[in-house]
C-alpha cells in the first residue's frame, strides 16, 4: 500500500515537474514570437511612396531646374528624401497638347499617389485619364472656368492647386506697357488660342484697350512660323508693341520671342521674369518658381491621407515687377521714375 502511494506521489512530482517545463518552454516561445514582427519591421525598408510630375516646359529649359529644385526643396523641408521614402517620375510636354496627352497616360500608368501638374493643357490631359488619381496643379490661369475645381474655396474633385492669377492682371500688363511706352498704338498680344484662359487673357486686355488708346489684335504662339509671322506684321507700321500672355508655348517660345522684339525694336511686356533677365524690356506676374515650392506642401498632405476636393485653391502671394534699363535704352525709352521706384528688379 505504501509502495503503492510512494510510487503515486513520485508520477505525480514527475508530471508537475513535466508541466512547469512546458509552461516555460511555452512562456518563451510566445515571447520570442512576439518580438519576430517587430524585428522584422524593424528591417524592412520604409515605404516608398510614388510621385508623377508633368510640366510644361522642355526638360532643358532654363527655369526646369529651378522648378524642380524648389519642388524637391520642399519635400525635402516635410521628411521626403527622394530613394527613401518617395520616388519622384517626370515628364515634360513643352506646351504641346500631343505631348501633355502621352505623357499623362503614362505617368498615370505607374500609378502614382499623387500628380503634379503645370499648366492647364497638362491637368486637362491629366483629367481625360480614365483613372482617377489625386493632382496638385500650379499654373493655371482659371480652375474654375478650365472645370478642374467646382470653386476655388471648395474644389469639390480630385484636383486643387495654384492659380497662376487672375484675368484682371492682363489689363495690368497693356497699362505697365502704355506707360513706359506712352507712344504705343497697336499692340498685338502674343496668346494661346487652344488655352481658354489665353482667350479670356486677351479679352481683358481688348475691354481696356479703347481707354488707353490702343488698338490690340491676337497672334497665336502654337509653333515659331506664327509669332515670326505676327510680330512682322506689327512691325510694318509704327508705333507697336508686344503684350506676351503667360502660356507654357510663350515660355517654350520666350527666346524668340525676345529676339524678335529686338530686331523690330519693339517695346514688350511679359508675364514671365525669365524673359526680361534674357533681354526682354518688362515683366510683372507671379514667381512662377515659388509656385512649386507651395505645390509640395499640399503633395505632403495628400500623401499623408487628405484629399484635394477639402484643399482650397490658392491664389500667388506675390507678384514681380522687373525693369531692363539696358534694354529701355536700346529701345530709346526713358523709364518713369514711379516705375522704378515700384519695381521689385531693375536690371542695369
Amino acid at each position: 500500500m505504501l509502495q503503492w502511494a510512494s510510487f503515486s506521489i513520485d508520477h505525480v512530482v514527475l508530471d508537475v515537474g513535466e508541466a512547469m517545463r512546458r509552461r516555460d518552454f511555452i512562456k518563451v516561445t510566445t515571447a520570442a514570437a512576439a518580438t519576430w514582427p517587430l524585428a522584422a519591421r524593424a528591417q524592412q525598408p520604409e515605404q516608398v511612396r510614388r510621385i508623377g510630375v508633368l510640366m510644361n516646359v522642355a526638360a532643358d529649359d532654363p527655369e526646369a531646374p529651378a522648378r524642380v529644385g524648389a519642388f524637391s526643396q520642399g519635400l525635402a523641408e516635410l521628411g521626403w528624401t527622394i530613394g527613401r521614402n518617395v520616388r519622384i517620375d517626370y515628364r515634360w510636354y513643352a506646351g504641346n497638347g500631343d505631348a501633355a496627352r502621352k505623357y499623362a497616360a503614362e505617368l498615370v500608368a505607374l500609378a502614382p499617389d499623387v500628380i503634379l501638374a503645370s499648366g492647364t493643357l497638362g491637368v486637362t490631359a491629366i483629367q481625360q485619364v480614365t483613372r482617377p488619381v489625386p493632382i496638385v496643379f500650379t499654373l493655371v490661369a482659371d480652375p474654375v472656368g478650365a472645370g478642374f475645381v467646382n470653386s476655388l474655396a471648395r474644389p469639390g474633385g480630385n484636383a486643387t492647386g495654384f492659380m497662376l492669377f487672375e484675368y484682371s492682371l492682363s489689363g495690368k500688363w497693356l497699362e505697365l506697357l502704355k506707360q513706359i511706352a506712352p507712344r504705343m498704338t497697336r499692340a498685338a498680344v502674343l496668346r494661346d488660342q487652344t488655352n481658354p484662359a489665353g482667350i479670356a487673357q486677351f479679352g481683358a486686355i481688348q475691354a481696356l484697350a479703347p481707354s488707353l488708346g490702343v488698338q490690340v489684335s491676337p497672334v497665336n504662339v502654337r509653333n515659331a512660323n506664327e509669332i515670326e509671322s505676327g510680330i512682322a506684321t506689327l512691325a510694318r507700321t509704327a508705333n507697336g508693341g508686344l503684350i506676351v500672355t503667360g502660356s507654357a508655348s510663350a515660355t517654350v517660345h520666350h527666346h524668340l520671342i525676345t529676339k524678335l522684339a529686338a530686331q523690330y525694336k519693339l517695346p514688350a511686356i511679359y508675364s514671365n521674369r525669365l524673359s526680361v533677365a534674357g533681354g526682354g524690356l518688362i515683366s510683372y506676374g507671379p514667381d512662377r518658381v515659388d509656385q512649386y515650392r507651395r505645390a509640395a506642401g499640399y503633395v505632403d498632405r495628400i500623401l499623408k491621407g487628405e484629399k484635394p476636393a477639402d484643399l482650397p485653391v490658392q491664389a500667388p502671394t506675390k507678384y514681380e515687377l522687373v525693369v531692363n534699363l539696358k534694354t529701355a535704352r536700346m529701345l530709346g525709352l526713358t523709364v518713369p521714375s514711379t516705375l522704378l521706384a515700384t519695381a521689385d528688379e531693375v536690371i542695369e
